[in-house]
């Protein structure tokens, strides 16, 4: 279940950040993605993922997973109506919760 709602919660911040920055900037609103798709492909916490492009220490893989988590929440907010923004939040909320455990884990490694 944790991984369903990471994965949900990256799905919204790939979708709303370009979204929301769209408004500002086309070259923002790419580059964001880029960010955030391809941080965490090229980064990860070798025994997280099966395969590591670049192997980074646990508390990256975290921060990586609270900048997906951060896009998502506050980009839901400009890009969509209240109700969106809402769920988006106890997406993200839920998100937390449920990664707590892989977090203390991460902490470790």
């Amino acid at each position: 279940m944790p991984s369903v709602l990471r994965f949900a919660t990256e799905l919204v911040a790939w979708v709303a950040t370009p979204w929301a920055l769209a408004g500002v900037s086309w070259a923002l609103a790419a580059l964001s993605v880029v960010l955030l798709v391809g941080l965490p492909t090229v980064f990860a916490t070798p025994g997280d993922k099966n395969s590591v492009m670049v192997p980074v220490p646990g508390p990256v893989t975290v921060l990586l997973v609270v900048l997906q988590l951060a896009a998502a929440a506050l980009a839901a907010w400009y890009a969509w109506p209240l109700w969106a923004a809402v769920a988006v939040w106890l997406l993200a909320g839920a998100t937390v919760v449920t990664e707590l455990p892989r977090w203390r884990w991460l902490f470790t490694l």
